[in-house]
């Protein structure tokens, strides 16, 4: 079976061809038999998928009852078996014959396309805090596969997160709608519009000192600490006017006190106190 992207794997080449070999490229290993009928039908499948991914992941066969000492070592018990491995280790695995629809997610799973793995990278750079890294990554991606959508969005998240609300606001430009991203897409619309607007703080808090149910002036001043994002300041102006007027302009501290939670997923402890907060005000 030996062909770009596909190899036979015994008990003395597993290590060279599959753990060493996932450090460069993942490795997908599928554990058959000649015998297995089942075997036969998904073989074919992952053979025109490697393929077809043209590189993106290895395809290793093993033949269990050549290798009992492979099947032994992982616990094959029913076959197929098909074993995922990434960095010198198994991330993932499924038994028996998947639809092609959903042998094709394991495997984008797994090995993703150039451009999502350029956005996980950011997600990852992002984490560790090099914002600089996630932007050049998702431009990456973005140069790759230009509808990638999810990595637009990252990308204005992040650009917001660096102080650029303008063009953070550019690429949310055309974003289709989509129920699995729109509350995120509309939370990052209202941070840039806190970023824009920014008001006086100064000001706006001696207004509220001294006139507290002047929700327009306290909605003002919610702003402002949430361009600074300063989330607790700005979620407890909300919750003023909420407390005040549940149904103020239609609840819109409500939605915004919402946009806020996103914009401040970071810090989930935060959010998950002031969600309760919230519904304690509304009931």
């Amino acid at each position: 079976m030996e062909a770009p992207y596909m190899v036979d794997v015994t008990s003395a080449t597993f290590e060279h061809e599959v753990l060493e070999a996932s450090q460069q490229v993942p490795v997908i290993v599928d554990f058959w038999a000649p015998w297995c009928g089942p075997c036969r039908t998904l073989g074919p499948m992952l053979e025109q998928l490697a393929a077809e991914y043209q590189g993106r992941f290895k395809l290793a066969k093993v033949n269990s009852d050549e290798n009992p000492e492979l099947s032994q070592m992982f616990g094959i018990r029913s076959i197929p078996d098909v074993r995922a491995f990434r960095n010198g280790e198994q991330v993932d695995q499924f038994m028996g014959v998947l639809p092609e629809r959903q042998l094709r997610a394991f495997i984008d799973n797994v090995a993703p396309a150039p451009a999502e793995a350029a956005r996980l990278e950011a997600a990852a750079l992002r984490a560790e805090g090099d914002i600089a890294g996630a932007t050049a990554a998702l431009r990456e991606a973005l140069a790759l596969d230009a509808g990638n959508e999810l990595a637009r969005i990252d990308l204005a998240e992040v650009l917001l997160e660096a102080g650029q609300p303008d063009e953070a606001a550019q690429q949310l430009e055309g974003i289709r709608q989509n129920f699995d991203w729109d509350a995120r897409v509309a939370s990052l619309r209202q941070g840039i519009g806190y970023a824009r607007s920014r008001g006086n703080e100064s000001e706006l808090a001696a207004r509220v000192a001294a006139s507290p149910g002047d929700l327009d002036a306290r909605l003002a001043l919610a702003g402002a600490l949430a361009a600074r994002k300063a989330w607790r300041e700005a979620m407890d102006e909300l919750l003023e006017i909420i407390r005040r007027d549940k149904n103020w302009r239609d609840g819109d501290a409500r939605r915004q006190m919402l946009a806020m939670f996103n914009l401040a997923s970071s810090d989930a402890q935060l959010v998950s106190q002031y969600r309760r907060k919230l519904a304690s005000a509304l009931n």
